[in-house]
């Protein structure tokens, strides 16, 4: 099977192609006989009834520096692609919610991996709400009353933005600090959205588990460490990978979520989980591919393109 597959990520050229788990993605895709396109979510469109992109031919190598090669560009009508990557990182804001809409009106004809429908409907930190079980004591809120309440309650909590990434504005208030009424009035100033808290799980200091999920079961896990004197362990900000195997309460987790995942088409998921306790459902651009395939010697990509061409083929 040789598929025409569109890739819409953030632009190419500045990626570590040692750790991008789009570009690995992209290679395996390339190894199978597939053709790429590549274009920005800003060259996305709709045209009188048409979802249209505008971008490149795309190839790629596994050279620091040298790693693609873009065609001429040209716009595309994507209705007439096999797969189309919904690969752009967050902020999960209205841009990136209104590709969502826009790439809906070619799937399933299209398949667009992950399911936009419920990329939208799942964002990172809301999914987990549905797993109460699972989760650590967790409060979504503006108000900064409900806020100072849980915090009364569990003393030492993680209080972040909703729709952030890669570790961007985590902090951990203690059972001393005074910062949570400074905190509410910066991050309300920037934006109308609430926060999330969650109980501090002192586990994080053994590490901020990512496990894989392909077509809603289980592939691997990497551990991520966080850096001395740092509570958040996204390797973005210092966090050290390392080798590890999933516990039974680990795959009790992904039992749970795994049906759900595959019914909602999230072929390629990440979950983070710290100690006993799921924390986030990573469904818009998760990451962790090439740290697991060096760790493991299992070709992740491949079990990904496996589930999409099994989709494709039906």
């Amino acid at each position: 099977m040789t598929l025409k597959v569109a890739i819409q990520m953030d632009p190419i050229d500045g990626i570590d192609i040692n750790a991008d788990s789009s570009f690995r993605i992209a290679e395996e895709a390339q190894a199978r006989g597939h053709s790429l396109f590549f274009y920005t979510p800003d060259k996305l469109a709709y045209q009188e009834g048409r979802v249209t992109a505008r971008g490149w031919p795309l190839q790629v190598r596994r050279e620091v520096g040298n790693h693609f090669t873009l065609g001429d560009e040209v716009q595309v009508d994507l209705a007439d692609w096999d797969v189309v990557w919904l690969r752009q990182d967050p902020p999960f804001d209205m841009g990136y919610i209104t590709t969502t809409h826009l790439l809906d009106m070619i799937h399933p004809q299209t398949l667009v991996v992950n399911d936009p429908e419920w990329v939208r409907n799942y964002p990172e930190k809301l999914l987990v709400l549905q797993f109460p079980d699972l989760t650590p004591p967790t409060t979504i809120a503006r108000d900064l009353d409900t806020l100072k309440a849980f915090k009364d309650r569990h003393r030492d909590i993680i209080l972040k933005p909703l729709y952030g990434n890669g570790g961007a504005g985590v902090f951990r208030l203690g059972p001393e600090d005074r910062n949570l009424n400074a905190l509410h009035e910066l991050f309300t100033s920037i934006n109308n959205e609430p926060l999330i808290a969650q109980k501090f799980l002192p586990d994080v200091s053994k590490g901020d588990k990512r496990i894989i999920l392909v077509d809603g079961a289980p592939v691997g896990a990497i551990n991520r460490i966080p850096a001395k004197g740092e509570t958040r362990s996204n390797m973005h900000v210092g966090g050290r990978a390392e080798r590890i195997g999933l516990t039974d309460r680990e795959h009790e987790i992904c039992a749970a979520i795994g049906p759900l995942l595959r019914e909602k088409g999230q072929i390629f998921v990440g979950i983070d989980v710290i100690g006993d306790y799921l924390t986030e459902i990573n469904v818009t651009s998760p990451t962790g591919i090439q740290e697991l395939e060096r760790f493991d010697g299992v070709n992740v990509a491949a079990k990904i393109w496996e589930a999409i061409e099994r989709r494709v083929g039906k």
